[in-house]
């Protein structure tokens, strides 16, 4: 490779000599790489310094041309993260790290170009996972790195880098508001996709751009010229077309080359309202103008908020000339406002979120002295977003939190209703796992499956998505009406003889739930609008006798009152690995050594058992027989250690809930990790416990431990 030192100082003349030392052995590492790699040698991916000179145009700063020279594909296997961060900073590791992951990402397929949601889920996912905006930029001039040298992949490759460009790259640097990387990604793009069509365009401003430059300029200087006799302060410049949008517009209004409008187009911004129809008057007084082309989205803006004068003038040759007038403010709008042009011309749908998201990123190019911004980069981007992949590669935009329960419900309602399992990149996961960005899940379901009510308690964590907890809520609503009768009147029976009540005084139950008559009563039952926990406090369950604090754990497990296989009085215990609560969904496994032992229906053990032990599994369901206190284990992530294992035992200790075992772990931020084991009777109590425990001023999180 043998970079010459001269070169680089040329190409970074505002680099102090100390910087150009670094890049220089940021060069020598992929020079020695190469030479002790001939493969890599002749690889055809482009060369970092090639792309680190690219990006001189938005003004980069030294970590990214580091992290550019250093991101170069030839480097890897022969430079570790750690080696990188030792000589360059973590600053640099973190970007190569970044940039890497971008060039290898594989996500997308030509299908997404007739499917604009799965493109822009993308784009969001490539945002949302880097840590740092500067790797974007970083990848963007990767890419046109790769497209300047397209030429010599074959036809099958070219199509498809420039159609990838097209849907996913071109507009990232859209947004990030680099005029100059998305106009020559276009190009280059739309010169591999529609080479006759890209030639003949060429062509024709070719031939005319001598004339069309002299006549832009004579129209700068006499538009100048009239607006400071007018005392009228303004910027005033050319407006240049590319190729691939002067394409885009003769698509659009389906005209030749020669009848656009706008190919010659200058732009004038001013400081007030006032001045924008001052310059359009001067304009129209000044020249002829066609008035259908004449548009006013000051006073009737576009739907995405653009604001802006456009008309077509003629000038004394006869040539037609386009002119934008806007004040500083729209102007300003229309690059980083709530309602950027991007969108507009995307065609996107409106999501201030993202938008929000955008514009910090626009201002972090604009000044990279707002230090505080680049670093909260990664915290603010798409915070609340997650993507994830089917298993066919189709990308899923959810909510922060979202389980692998909330994904199939994302996918098709019914497989979220028969949904009873799930593997998150090939392992196995319960349905309460949270899901991280990037990750491929697989959900396994069975045959007229339907929602478990325990799905609707926030508490349990199954679900996060409002849509997912519509639909769950939403089945139960639709049941057939003789169902929710009967589910209701089962409910109150089954309820009632847990708590051990030999008669229900049903008036005082309609009259709490303000229901008209008992139909009503069984019908909001059974739908699920009044649940367990609910209904068990409307019957006035008996306080618990007061137990004392103790960190012992019993010897041995309660047991179980259920009924296995339509059978009452069985003999069983509950599982230590899954540790079932009446109100879970249960099933018995029979064991040598152990007997029948009750387990969850998601728990692991369960889901990976092999089809011979799964002919020792039997039905199992709780028989509310008597009442039964489960060991159930919880988390508890904390702010700061101190003082949380005594406020959270006062609590356990008014709700007269007992405590088997706790630990406590501090972390080197002052956070804390309280893990404790408690007596719970239900998963009403478990829920309403966990809930009363998440109200403490200390407390960040509580689940039940999976």
């Amino acid at each position: 490779m043998n970079t010459d030192a001269a070169n680089v100082k040329s190409l970074f003349p505002d680099l102090s000599e100390t910087d150009l030392d670094l890049v220089n052995a940021a060069l020598s590492l992929v020079e020695q790489a190469c030479a002790n790699d001939s493969a890599a040698g002749s690889s055809a991916r482009p060369r970092g310094i090639d792309v680190a000179s690219i990006l001189t145009a938005v003004h980069i700063d030294l970590y990214s041309i580091l992290a550019a020279v250093l991101s170069d594909s030839r480097l890897e296997g022969h430079a570790d993260q750690a080696s990188i961060t030792a000589q360059f900073g973590p600053v640099v590791a973190s970007l190569v790290k970044d940039v890497q992951w971008l060039n290898k990402v594989s996500i997308y397929n030509p299908e997404m170009a007739n499917q604009p949601n799965q493109s822009e889920i993308l784009r969001r996912m490539l945002l949302a996972m880097t840590h740092d905006v500067r790797s974007v930029l970083i990848k963007l001039a990767y890419r046109i790195q790769r497209l300047r040298g397209l030429g010599r992949e074959n036809e099958d490759i070219r199509r498809f880098i420039a159609r990838e460009t097209l849907d996913i790259y071109a507009p990232l640097a859209n947004r990030l508001g680099i005029s100059q990387f998305k106009w020559e990604l276009e190009d280059l793009a739309f010169r591999y996709l529609e080479p006759e069509r890209y030639r003949g365009i060429a062509q024709s401003l070719a031939d005319k751009r001598v004339q069309r430059e002299a006549c832009i300029e004579t129209f700068l200087h006499d538009l100048r010229q009239a607006l400071a006799e007018h005392h009228i302060d303004a910027k005033v410049y050319g407006r240049p077309k590319h190729i691939y949008s002067i394409w885009c517009k003769m698509r659009r209004k389906q005209l030749p080359i020669d009848e656009l409008y706008d190919l010659l187009a200058v732009r004038v911004i001013v400081d007030d309202l006032t001045a924008c129809y001052t310059v359009l008057g001067l304009a129209h007084g000044q020249w002829q103008y066609i008035p259908k082309e004449f548009d006013d989205y000051i006073a009737n803006p576009k739907e995405n908020g653009y604001q802006s004068l456009h008309t077509v003038v003629v000038d004394k040759q006869g040539n037609r000339i386009e002119i934008q007038i806007r004040t500083r403010a729209m102007h300003e709008f229309a690059e980083l406002g709530v309602a950027a042009h991007w969108r507009y011309k995307e065609g996107g749908r409106h999501n201030a979120a993202s938008e929000k998201n955008i514009t910090s990123l626009r201002l972090l190019l604009e000044d990279r002295g707002h230090d505080n911004l680049l670093e909260s980069f990664h915290t603010e981007l798409f915070s609340d977003r997650v993507f994830v992949l089917t298993p066919t590669g189709k990308l899923v935009d959810l909510i922060k939190g979202a389980t692998p329960l909330d994904f199939a419900y994302a996918i098709h309602t019914d497989i979220g209703h028969s949904c009873r399992g799930a593997k998150v990149n090939g392992q196995i996961k319960p349905l309460t796992y949270i899901l991280q960005s990037g990750e491929q899940v697989e959900i396994i379901s069975v045959k007229n499956g339907h929602p478990n009510r325990n799905w609707l308690d926030p508490n349990l964590g199954y679900l996060k998505t409002p849509r997912a907890i519509g639909k769950v809520k939403s089945w139960f609503k639709h049941q057939e009406y003789s169902d929710n009768i009967a589910a209701g009147k089962s409910l109150l029976d089954k309820e009632s003889k847990r708590l051990g009540l030999k008669h229900i005084e049903l008036n005082d139950l309609l009259k709490h739930f303000k229901m008209p008559d008992a139909e009503h009563l069984y019908q909001a039952l059974g739908r699920g609008d009044i649940n367990n926990r609910q209904l068990a406090s409307a019957l006035k369950i008996p306080e618990l006798a007061p137990v004392s604090f103790k960190l012992t754990a019993p010897k041995t497990s309660p047991q179980s009152a259920v009924t296995v296989a339509d059978m009452d009085n069985v003999v069983t215990t509950l599982a230590h690995c899954c540790s079932p609560v009446n109100g879970d969904q249960i099933i018995g496994f029979i064991s040598h050594k152990r007997g029948i032992t009750i387990h969850r229906v998601d728990c692991d053990n369960i889901l990976h058992l092999t089809p011979e032990q799964q002919t020792h599994l039997l039905k199992a369901e709780w028989s509310g027989s008597h009442s039964a206190r489960h060991n159930v284990p919880i988390v508890i992530e904390a702010l700061n250690a101190q003082n949380l294992l005594i406020e959270v035992s006062q609590l356990l200790h008014y709700a007269k809930v007992q405590i088997t075992d706790a630990s406590l772990k501090t972390h080197a931020d002052q956070s804390a990790t309280l893990t404790m084991q408690i007596q719970i009777e239900n998963t009403a109590q478990l829920s309403s416990v966990l809930g009363r425990i998440s109200q403490l001023p200390n407390v960040a999180e509580v689940k039940r431990k999976v």
